[in-house]
């Protein structure tokens, strides 16, 4: 049976920094592409950053450039995603997704 599980979520002031972490049990392999993905109240859920199968290739949202950073854990099938400089408008529940698997998610609040 395969789950993933996030943690790492919280609240912060803006300006400040988390980091989310992924990890994934059950999986056959060890090198997978993961999404993260976040949704805040009455939106939709929006794609963060997803990284390559061997933690090579990445890409990010325009919203979220050159303040996130998503890398793979130490251990097998965990990752990170580093964020910082957070906005409110980050506020989100954050999910870690991998081909039809998706995590239960953690919140992520940025207020004063």
């Amino acid at each position: 049976q395969v789950q993933l599980v996030e943690s790492g979520g919280g609240l912060v002031q803006p300006g400040g920094s988390l980091r989310l972490s992924c990890a994934a049990s059950g999986l056959p392999y060890s090198y997978y592409v993961m999404t993260w993905y976040r949704q805040a109240p009455g939106k939709e859920r929006e794609l963060v950053t997803r990284i390559g199968a061997i933690g090579r290739d990445t890409n990010y949202a325009d919203s979220v450039k050159g303040r996130f950073a998503i890398s793979r854990g130490d251990a097998k099938n965990t990752w990170n995603l580093k964020m910082n400089r957070l906005k409110p408008d980050d506020t989100a529940i954050y999910y870690c997704n991998i081909g039809e698997y998706w995590g239960q998610g953690t919140q992520v609040t940025v207020s004063s």
